[in-house]
Order: C-alpha cells, then sequence, then structure tokens
C-alpha cells in the first residue's frame, strides 16, 4: 500500500474457523507451478491437526526473489521497519541461488537484518533484545554444526519497530561490510587463506575445504538472492528459554515436543502485543548496485 509492502502474520483461526488447528487438515500442494508448496521440510505443505500436535496456528509470508533476481557483488540497501509484537521473527537475508559448495552452512547465508518484535524482552544482563535491538549476520562452515557466524556478526540498538532505517551491505571480490543507517556492525575481509583460514576449520581433523575450488571469498563469491518474511516463535534458540519477558513468560521451551500447543495456549499474553499493522515488516524498497 502506498508503496510499502507490509508482511503481517494472522491467526490461522479466524481464516478456518474455531477448532481447525486441533482437528482440521491443511494442504499446500497445490496443482499447477505457480501454487506449489515450496518447501515440504518438517511437514510443510501438508498437516492434519491433534488436540496434542495442532497445526500451525499462525499464517506469515515468505517472498524470494530466486526467481527473478540474484547477484554476485555489489552495494545492497533495504528501508524497513520490523514488526513489533511478541515473539515475531522478521528477517531480510539471501541465500546462494544454487548450492554450489554443499548444503548448510557450507554454501553461506548472508543476513542484512534480523530481529525480535518483542516489546521488552532483556537478556541475563538486563540487556533490551526485543524490536529496539537488530543483528547482522553472515553463516558459514564446512557442515552443521560447524558454523563460524560469530565471527562474522554484529549489531545495533535503535527504534528499529517504530521507524524505517536503512540496512545495508558492499559486497566485492575482497569483503563484505555490513552497516545499518550507515553505521558499520562488521567488516570481514578473509585474506589470502579465505574463509576456511578466517574459521580456523584447517585444525578440523579429516575434514576436507568445500572452498577449497572458489576464490579466497567462497562461499561468497557466487550468486545469491533475496528472502523478506516475518516468523513466530522457532525452537531453534533465536528465542532462548533463559531470557526474560515482560508481557509474559516464554509460553514454550526449546525442548517441548508440543511447542506449537505450548506456543497457542499462551496467547492471552501475546496476542494483545500484536497491535494491527505495528505487527506488520513494512518494507519501503531493496534496491541493488551490482559490479
Amino acid at each position: 500500500r502506498d508503496s510499502v509492502l507490509y508482511i503481517k502474520p494472522t491467526m490461522a483461526e479466524d481464516k478456518y474457523g474455531p477448532g481447525f488447528l486441533e482437528s482440521g487438515r491443511l494442504d499446500l500442494w497445490g496443482g499447477s507451478e505457480a501454487n506449489q508448496c515450496t518447501q515440504n521440510e518438517w511437514w510443510g505443505c501438508e498437516r492434519v491437526g491433534n488436540p496434542t500436535n495442532i497445526i500451525n496456528p499462525i499464517s506469515s509470508a515468505r517472498l524470494r526473489s530466486s526467481r527473478g533476481f540474484s547477484f554476485r557483488y555489489g552495494r545492497v540497501e533495504v528501508r524497513a521497519r520490523m514488526p513489533k509484537g511478541d515473539w515475531l521473527w522478521p528477517a531480510i537475508w539471501m541465500l546462494p541461488q544454487w548450492q554450489e559448495y554443499g548444503g548448510w552452512p557450507a554454501s553461506g547465508e548472508i543476513d542484512l537484518v534480523e530481529s525480535r518484535g518483542n516489546l521488552e524482552m532483556r537478556d541475563e544482563q538486563g540487556n533490551l533484545m526485543g524490536h529496539q535491538h537488530a543483528g547482522q549476520t553472515m553463516h558459514w562452515g564446512p557442515f552443521f554444526p560447524y558454523n563460524a557466524y560469530d565471527r562474522t556478526s554484529g549489531w545495533l540498538e535503535d527504534d528499529f519497530g517504530d521507524s524505517f532505517h536503512l540496512y545495508q551491505m558492499d559486497w566485492n571480490a575482497n569483503g563484505i561490510t555490513m552497516s545499518i543507517d550507515g553505521r558499520t556492525t562488521f567488516s570481514v575481509n578473509p585474506g589470502p587463506g579465505g574463509f576456511w583460514e578466517h574459521g580456523d576449520f584447517n585444525q578440523l581433523q579429516g575434514v576436507d575445504n568445500p572452498w577449497a575450488s572458489g576464490s579466497t571469498m567462497a562461499p561468497f563469491d557466487t550468486k545469491f538472492h533475496f528472502i523478506l518474511n516475518v516468523a513466530v516463535g522457532g525452537t531453534n534458540g533465536f528465542f532462548p528459554d533463559s531470557w526474560t519477558n515482560a508481557h509474559g513468560a516464554k509460553p514454550w521451551t526449546n525442548t517441548s515436543p508440543q511447542a506449537f500447543l505450548d506456543f497457542w495456549n499462551g496467547r492471552g499474553d501475546w496476542q494483545p502485543t500484536w497491535n494491527g499493522e505495528e505487527a506488520a515488516m513494512a518494507v519501503d524498497y531493496v534496491r541493488v548496485w551490482a559490479e
């Protein structure tokens, strides 16, 4: 609307009706290429609900440019406002067009911005980690769980959920610099040894360098495409169990076998924090100046 893209999560029950989560069937496969489900990992294309393992209670969107636009090297600038609302997980990020160096994270991932929508969530040191905190990260490693993202990550504090900000990247054959509103969060130049030596992976016994055939920037020397999405919750640790939240404790744990149900049962706390379009990620533009 008015040249701004809004990605807003909604309640599945609002579309399918009460009781659907516990007993309904959701089939997203479709009948033609234009409406087929794009990823069936973790049974993502078809779900049948029961009282313990309910259907995903939230519907949201994930947009990707893989069929229309990808590039290698250049400057990226995204102007966007992050969403506000407990347990929202907005992200504007990039994945390789082809996994030339192997499965994640061997072929790389570039996160232009990730945030958490929580109104007042704090870590063990008392730092605000909700919509006032935004991070930028690069993921890379020979295989999971060897991921040296901690060597290529940075963050800033600001009013990311209240106003638009610029999320930027300068990417060339020698290195990558990430910044927010012109403020650098981190910069990496792997040098002659490439990311293999930059991550100290050469100390691993019996592990081959998956980037040996690439340049010193491998795996970040191939074409990448954009992904824009607003996720909710998750059990991978992005919302740590040990952090505190002012508008109700985290209603699920990362080890719960029924995390969907636990989250949904806690909606009395988090649903009031989703205030209309404040709960949407608003994207003004994505611009690329390719080399």
